[in-house]
């Protein structure tokens, strides 16, 4: 059992930095002064970084799930939100979004497949 929650943790880590570099893209590439993606990668890298810092304490499916949805909005937020020609920040947004629904959907498959290591 610790080994299995060992596993969940690595990937909320991963999570937790994802959420780090999402909140820090707009002024690493180029992209703060414009509203919409900035704002979009702020509240997202916030949201995912509260569920990650959670999850880190006490593993919950549900979270996972959150983290899963954020990820494909992440993804098709720059073509619903109109920021697309932005290549910094459509490619920051599509990239981590992927990453996200990855770590978080491997967490997922780990909690439900306990065995699968063994």
């Amino acid at each position: 059992m610790a080994n299995m929650m060992e596993g969940k943790k690595g990937q909320d880590w991963i999570n937790l930095v994802l959420a780090i570099c999402l909140f820090i893209s707009p002024w690493i590439l180029g992209f703060a002064a414009e509203t919409v993606p900035a704002w979009n990668a702020w509240i997202a890298g916030v949201v995912l970084g509260a569920l990650a810092l959670a999850t880190l304490s006490a593993f919950a499916e549900w979270e996972e799930w959150v983290n899963v949805v954020v990820g494909l909005w992440l993804i098709a937020s720059p073509w619903l939100l109109g920021f697309v020609a932005n290549f910094n920040a459509m490619g920051t947004h599509v990239v981590l979004g992927v990453l996200v629904v990855a770590a978080s959907a491997w967490a997922v498959w780990d909690f439900r497949h306990p065995h699968a290591h063994a």
